[in-house]
């Protein structure tokens, strides 16, 4: 009966205490939303602030909110664009894809839709060299390139569906970086398999970054690392005709002539 009493004692006790925070909590301020009393026209211009501002959280959420209170009116379909692009630029790369892909697939026809496809395309891509850098004893063939090439396909659409828009030239440009980028991922996993001693795997990525990149400045490394990959296979007539196809097509090439060009940084094969 004793233990009884205990338990209903703690038990109230707990009861009681709970309340206590109940009412606590019940007299803390309110958080309200400044945005509530404001009509759809002010929401739009104060998103459009926010994102001349750089304050691309507040104005995604404010674009959002334009789309929320008015789906259909003048505002709703430049909002749902303007979503894409202040999640990009926020660095929300998730995000700002399916909103651009909604855009696209609801206003397929719409005058911006070039553009959509354009913001589609940077949201994708990667400028930053160091993607395919080399990384001391990274495994670069683990490195995805899918967003490059995600990327590759929007600005391809803008080329070749809307090659008379103002974002064609800048997406073609664009298109020529990524391939060179691409290729250049190829001969990174190369290089990477001929260190490891996996030569016949370096000479298959070899081919893959010239065959499939034609022209990109990779296909000089590749065809290098070709000729050291057939070397160590003990193939010498095969090693032989690949350098002579790279002395053909790139007849200064350090691998060639033995010496650096000019302001160029140590081969990747001299690092050691």
């Amino acid at each position: 009966m004793q233990a009884l009493s205990t338990i209903k004692l703690v038990t109230l006790s707990l009861a009681a205490s709970a309340a206590v925070l109940l009412a606590a909590c019940g007299g803390l301020p309110q958080k309200t939303d400044e945005t509530a009393a404001w009509t759809t026209n002010k929401l739009y211009s104060e998103a459009q602030d926010a994102m001349s501002s750089s304050d691309w959280g507040k104005c995604a959420k404010y674009f959002e909110q334009v789309q929320g209170r008015d789906p259909f009116g003048p505002h709703a379909q430049q909002s749902q664009l303007n979503v894409a692009y202040c999640q990009y630029r926020d660095s929300e790369q998730a995000a700002a894809n399916t909103a651009v892909d909604r855009f696209i697939k609801l206003h397929p026809d719409h005058p911006d839709v070039a553009y959509a496809y354009y913001l589609k395309g940077l949201i994708n891509f990667n400028d930053d060299l160091g993607l395919f850098g080399r990384f001391g004893g990274q495994d670069m063939s683990e490195r995805d390139p899918k967003a490059l090439l995600d990327s590759y396909d929007s600005f391809k659409t803008v080329v070749d569906k809307y090659p008379q828009s103002k974002y064609a030239p800048d997406a073609a440009q664009r298109m020529r970086y990524i391939i060179n980028a691409l290729a250049a991922h190829e001969v990174h996993s190369a290089q990477y398999y001929y260190q490891r001693g996996a030569y016949l795997a370096a000479i298959n990525r070899s081919q893959v970054a010239i065959q499939q990149y034609k022209n990109a400045p990779a296909t000089e490394d590749a065809l290098h690392v070709m000729v050291l990959s057939y070397k160590a296979l003990g193939n010498a007539q095969l090693a032989d005709d690949t350098q002579r196809v790279l002395a053909a097509t790139f007849p200064d090439s350090p691998y060639v002539t033995g010496h650096p060009r000019k302001g160029d940084a140590k081969p990747w094969w001299q690092i050691w």
